[in-house]
């Protein structure tokens, strides 16, 4: 059975990219393409593809509300979220909204076939790379443990210095400075600074300000 697909991001290139990769693949077909959530729920419905694969963040709003009204539309549509800010917030948020399965962009296109498949087959069953280890960070009630830099990185993080700032104060490189803090994300289970220091903030590893509401 020939699995139709739905590509739903605003860059073309990636699109592009996304289709040659899928194509590959005897059995699969993009049978429609869009650039915005409009477009995505629009063709959705139109074309009701086997599986969709939805950017989360679009033009015109959340990938999500996409995810949403087209799980509304099928419950057996496959859904696939793919997203540059793969955080654990994301994640769970995919999850939430009725996803089939979450996949950074920067995963190699065999992973994203792969999550189109696993949604083809099983739209019911959620499926990320990173979910037993976010739901880990999720339960754990200790939080990750940082090391005294990192510890250091992050407080400088949300004093709201920059990865040059933060190297000439602790006296590292700045590629020293990005290793820490990418390590900080990962650990954070963030996709970018904002995440970390609210993820931080709310597991207590960071103070909140004085004159926060």
């Amino acid at each position: 059975m020939t699995i139709s697909v739905l590509l739903v991001d605003d860059h073309e290139l990636i699109r592009e990219g996304l289709r040659r990769a899928l194509e590959r693949e005897a059995d699969v077909e993009v049978v429609a393409e869009a650039a915005s959530v409009a477009e995505g729920i629009a063709m959705g419905r139109k074309t009701e593809p086997t599986v969709a694969i939805v950017d989360l963040r679009l033009p015109d709003g959340n990938g999500l509300d996409i995810v949403r009204a087209l799980r509304a539309q099928s419950a057996d549509m496959g859904i696939v979220v793919l997203t540059m800010y793969a955080g654990d917030n994301q994640l769970f948020d995919a999850l939430d909204a009725g996803a089939s399965a979450f996949v950074p962009k920067s995963a190699p296109a065999e992973e994203i076939v792969a999550a189109a498949r696993h949604a083809a087959s099983s739209p019911h069953s959620f499926t990320s790379a990173d979910l037993a280890d976010a739901l880990k960070r999720l339960t754990s009630p200790q939080g990750p443990q940082l090391s005294p830099r990192e510890r250091e990185v992050l407080q400088l993080l949300a004093d709201g210095l920059g990865v040059s700032q933060i190297s000439r104060q602790l006296f590292i490189s700045d590629s020293t400075t990005k290793t820490h803090i990418s390590k900080l994300y990962d650990k954070l289970g963030a996709g970018n600074r904002a995440q970390a220091l609210m993820t931080a903030l709310r597991l207590g590893l960071l103070e909140a300000p004085d004159n926060a509401p």
